[in-house]
């Protein structure tokens, strides 16, 4: 049975964004060398992009976590599909409903939005195994595509919750490190990579990142009633002709910046 959305990650067509993040899900994989027989779990996994990736490689165990239902019935469809055994559970990054030991901890543009950061690095330590396991994460880079695009939404939308943690720390290098070693795991490789956003011309590609964008789509009500879903649109549009790479006058190309870590747990004293 499908589950309502409990989120404003379930608010919007974020599915239709998962699918262009696939890449980058690869790459957080093969980051990770999945081997067959290894246990596996992916945090926020939404759609379930990397867990279905470990799967396919022989994973014997897969497990993805996220707090939304309605993404999670999308995975699980996916799944189905392709005859994927994966646990799809519902959970919170800062509490994940999982015992540790996993050779593969990963997590693709999904733990960067916990509340409380610290919390969430606790539980990717906790969770990784502490001989041979490896956390792979992709973060945005502060400053790139998606960082931006938040901050041109954000005049429009509620305030994030007191106390909130900016995502933009899982991005930073120096930032990470200090933060997933503070949970004690030691950053072995960091590397910017990125993935291209396209779209036939900037009115198409405005309505792509729109309709994908729950936070943004749950205030609609709101800010046409203030007269102000207009400037919103502007302000993405003015965003979009900013950044982008394509050719002047035809098809949008939206350059998305990223951040590519791998951690493993430290020595122990």
């Amino acid at each position: 049975m499908a589950s309502g959305p409990a989120t404003t990650w379930g608010a919007g067509d974020y599915p239709l964004m998962a699918q262009r993040l696939r890449g980058a899900a690869k790459r957080v994989v093969e980051r990770a060398r999945v081997a067959p027989g290894e246990r596996v779990l992916d945090v926020a996994c939404g759609t379930g992009n990397a867990a279905l990736l470990a799967a396919a490689r022989g994973a014997e165990e897969v497990v993805g976590v996220d707090l939304e239902p309605a993404l999670l019935d999308v995975a699980r469809l996916r799944a189905e599909e392709v005859q994927a055994e994966i646990a799809w559970t519902l959970g919170d990054a800062t509490a994940l409903p999982v015992a540790g030991g996993f050779d593969a901890v990963l997590s693709v543009f999904g733990v960067m939005y916990a509340l409380d950061a610290e919390a969430a690095a606790r539980e990717l330590a906790r969770a990784c195994a502490p001989d041979g396991g490896r956390v792979v994460l992709a973060a945005w880079l502060p400053g790139s595509f998606m960082p931006a695009l938040g901050a041109a939404v954000a005049p429009f939308l509620p305030p994030p919750p007191p106390g909130a943690a900016p995502p933009s720390r899982w991005g930073d290098e120096e930032a990470v490190r200090a933060l997933l070693g503070g949970a004690g795991l030691d950053v072995v490789h960091a590397e910017r990579e990125s993935l291209v956003l396209s779209a036939p011309d900037r009115m198409n590609a405005v309505a792509f990142l729109i309709k994908t964008a729950g936070n943004v789509l749950a205030e609609r009500p709101r800010l046409e009633r203030e007269g102000r879903w207009g400037a919103l649109l502007a302000a993405v549009s003015g965003l979009v002709n900013e950044r982008n790479a394509g050719t002047p006058g035809g098809n949008v190309a939206l350059a998305c910046e990223y951040l590519l870590v791998e951690a493993t747990p430290g020595r122990r004293s």
